[in-house]
């Protein structure tokens, strides 16, 4: 019997993370008629602890004898258990929330990195900013979320674009220091600025609830990335405005068969479909891969390697496929605004499919990030 390995990390504040996780990669394998393949699960906390990630992973390789190992984590965790991957000649499936950018590109023949794109879909939030009229903008963020690198990707995307960030605000990461009380200040010295904004989770009721308070009526314009519009923690937030649009990476609303499945599956499970279900549904697609690839190659790492870079799937947010400069998964964006519901919480409109994401990536790892560094090993999302 086959056996899958899952590292499944834990958050405050998306508490079913891990069941996500699970049920993802348990469902997706389902559907794919693989209900012989055997799943281990090792808990890895918030993904920061270099040594307890390190055993989990060798204990899944040693002990368990799994043909592949799938995990939630960051580049920055990656790269620090890559030798024990080479050393036991298997693959790494990194689930990337992108959220970070890595000082360099890995390319390392036994890690992949199936990506949800936070920083690029920041960075072309910020070119839309640029391209619906806004020359100026403020970045805004908090503690947490303001701890990685796709703030230089939704900064410099603006910037390369003609855009000037005029003013820069980061609020407190507890609930009763979450304030935007500067920004009132900062758009009266600064008019006609779009908010270029990165939260997640709980940060977004917050912030949602801060802007319609404070600015009702106004319609602040604010660019999101992928993960504001994630669509379990919109449920429960309040319309801030009508001006919020942004980048989304996946979305109940895209309308294809792959996706009514994946959805209606997911239901039936009596899980709420979401973007960590949605990763580790994909996943499946690429552990079987690998899985055959293993076969057919009688373990060859570089011809494991190579087929992986050439294997396209169709998913429920559309084709996926690899850049094999960097062994990162490519897959579809879409262009999105924030809609009320009948509840007055929020909701996705798909407004069309982004174009250009592999030339946008592209440019965005060849970025010199000039210094610009994270302290946070946390799989994102995650504290």
């Amino acid at each position: 019997m086959q056996t899958i390995g899952i590292l499944l990390a834990r958050s405050t504040y998306y508490q079913s993370i891990s069941f996500d996780l699970y049920e993802g990669l348990r469902s997706g394998l389902k559907h794919l008629g693989r209900n012989d393949i055997r799943i281990v699960t090792e808990n890895i906390g918030f993904g920061s602890d270099k040594q307890q990630c390190y055993r989990s992973a060798e204990k899944l390789l040693l002990e368990e004898n799994v043909s592949v190992v799938i995990a939630y984590i960051g580049h920055r965790m990656a790269q620090l258990l890559r030798p024990l991957f080479l050393a036991a000649n298997k693959i790494l499936i990194v689930l990337d929330a992108g959220a970070n950018l890595p000082h360099e590109w890995p390319a390392c023949p036994n890690i992949f990195y199936h990506s949800l794109h936070n920083s690029l879909g920041a960075s072309m939030a910020a070119r839309q900013a640029v391209n619906d009229g806004y020359t100026s903008a403020g970045m805004v963020t908090g503690y947490y979320d303001g701890g990685y690198l796709h703030t230089y990707g939704i900064s410099k995307g603006f910037e390369e674009n003609g855009g000037k960030i005029a003013f820069n605000h980061a609020t407190g990461y507890k609930e009763e220091d979450f304030t935007i009380a500067p920004l009132k200040d900062h758009l009266e010295k600064f008019p006609n600025s779009a908010l270029l904004s990165l939260f997640s989770g709980d940060f977004v009721h917050w912030y949602f609830e801060g802007i319609k308070n404070s600015f009702e009526g106004q319609n602040i314009p604010i660019y999101l990335p992928p993960f504001g519009f994630e669509e379990m923690m919109l449920a429960d937030a309040e319309y801030p405005g009508e001006n919020i649009k942004g980048i989304a990476a996946w979305s109940k609303k895209i309308d294809s068969e792959e996706n009514k499945i994946f959805i209606e599956t997911i239901t039936a499970a009596n899980r709420t479909p979401n973007i960590f279900s949605l990763l580790s549904w994909e996943s499946a697609s690429l552990a079987l891969k690998v899985i055959e690839l293993i076969d057919l190659s009688k373990n060859n790492m570089t011809q494991i390697a190579s087929g992986i870079k050439s294997f396209t799937f169709k998913s429920p947010r559309g084709t996926i496929y690899f850049d094999s400069k960097t062994n990162t998964s490519i897959s579809p964006l879409y262009n999105s605004t924030i809609i009320p519901n009948s509840e007055g919480k929020c909701e996705i409109q798909i407004e069309s499919i982004a174009n250009d994401v592999f030339e946008h990536f592209q440019k965005l790892t060849n970025q010199n990030l000039n210094n610009s560094t994270s302290a946070w090993y946390n799989s994102y999302t995650c504290i």
